[in-house]
């Protein structure tokens, strides 16, 4: 992301206008645009023109036009940002009040303006403009006939390949079947590696597997890069780490990186970082569950007593309507960073983040334990019994 203009007043009004570069800025903007935010790009508009003898014709022109935001629609998939919403300004292709949707694209600036930027927009804007932000980590998530191939950022985990192939059960008379098989779904991923794995930015590929299906695909890799001359895959050999997961799917990414054997290598992720601060958590709740405590009501008590060490918050919390809900999670956050406490921001879309979510998407360690926020919690449940 480039930060082209930045205009903000002393009461936290302003504009900021950015110019998205990466498929990953787009998840930031839809972390910044916010319902009655006003957005300014260009965009095209179909305008219908009649003739002198009555014909009428239409063709698509270039405006740019300025919205209040009604509605943000964010496609995970595709990392495409859509915002719908009126026109507050005259324009010569679009009648003042009349909707409009803009999508945000890749190398197009937009202005974004707000009646308050507070604390955590603005962050988000020092983390999307940081040019030190990259898919640094890449994982390869694998069973026999099931492959994800996913880069993970700072930001969130994006899949950019699933391959699913069919494969026959090894049994009696079918094993030639069975290998026939098992070598397509590896030459399926091995093109998927190539196809989408950077390695001038990635650090480190994970492949994680149950049994020995990942040792398998690593032998198949390297012969075949031997085969076909890839030096790419030849000269980033080092870069490949093995390691168990209990299955295939996008979830197992979370035990993946949790593994202290692979903790070291990838240190300097931020991905590591959350699940291992989540982990954490679990540990605390279970041998010492007066010091952890996870939900709105518990949090803010926790605060009170400037009792938080550490603050587990999803920024899911952040994209509510509710601007009055908003406020709040803003002034928690600054609260605790102001008593001398840590603050992890989660985002929804990796593993760790949907376990968070889980939990109301707040949780916090403590300092010093607060029995009597268990007891409340006993009492309450005890009520509801």
């Amino acid at each position: 992301m480039k930060l082209t203009h930045r205009a903000i007043e002393r009461d936290g009004s302003g504009s900021i206008t950015l110019m998205p570069e990466e498929s990953e800025d787009m998840w930031h903007a839809y972390n910044l645009v916010a319902e009655g935010d006003t957005l300014k790009c260009s965009t095209f508009r179909k305008v219908t023109t009649e003739s002198a003898t009555g014909s009428t014709g239409s063709n698509r022109v270039r405006t740019t036009l300025t919205i209040r935001v009604e509605d943000i629609d964010f496609d995970t998939q595709a990392c495409m940002l859509r915002v719908k919403g009126r026109n507050i300004q005259e324009n010569q292709y679009v009648k003042m009040g009349a909707y409009h949707t803009l999508d945000l694209e890749l190398n197009r600036k937009f202005t974004l303006s707000k009646s308050c930027w507070d604390s955590i927009a603005l962050e988000r804007i020092d983390m999307a403009c940081d040019p030190v932000q990259h898919a640094d980590l890449a994982a390869i998530v694998m069973q026999e006939g099931l492959g994800h191939v996913c880069l993970v950022t700072s930001s969130m985990t994006i899949v950019r390949a699933k391959i699913d192939v069919n494969i026959p059960r090894k049994r009696k008379g079918m094993c030639a079947q069975h290998d026939k098989g098992l070598e397509r779904f590896f030459d399926s991923v091995y093109q998927a590696v190539n196809r989408h794995i950077n390695f001038d930015i990635v650090k480190c590929v994970l492949i994680a597997s149950p049994g020995f299906v990942k040792d398998q695909f690593f032998e198949y890799m390297i012969q075949q890069a031997i085969k076909t001359d890839n030096k790419t895959i030849l000269e980033n050999k080092g870069l490949f780490v093995l390691v168990h997961a209990s299955s295939g799917f996008k979830h197992s990414l979370k035990e993946v990186l949790s593994d202290p054997a692979i903790s070291n290598k990838l240190a300097d992720t931020k991905a590591a970082g959350e699940v291992k601060c989540l982990e954490q958590f679990y540990s605390m709740l279970m041998n010492e569950p007066n010091k952890a405590f996870y939900g709105p009501r518990h949090v803010l008590k926790a605060n009170e007593a400037q009792a938080i060490d550490t603050l587990l918050i999803s920024d899911k919390l952040f994209r509510c309507n509710d601007v009055a809900k908003r406020k709040m999670f803003v002034g928690l956050v600054d609260s605790v960073r102001e008593n001398g406490g840590e603050v992890k921001l989660f985002s929804s879309l990796h593993p760790s983040g949907e376990q968070l979510d889980q939990l109301s998407g707040l949780a916090a360690i403590l300092r010093f334990p607060m029995e009597e926020l268990d007891e409340e919690e006993n009492d309450s449940s005890g009520d509801e019994n």
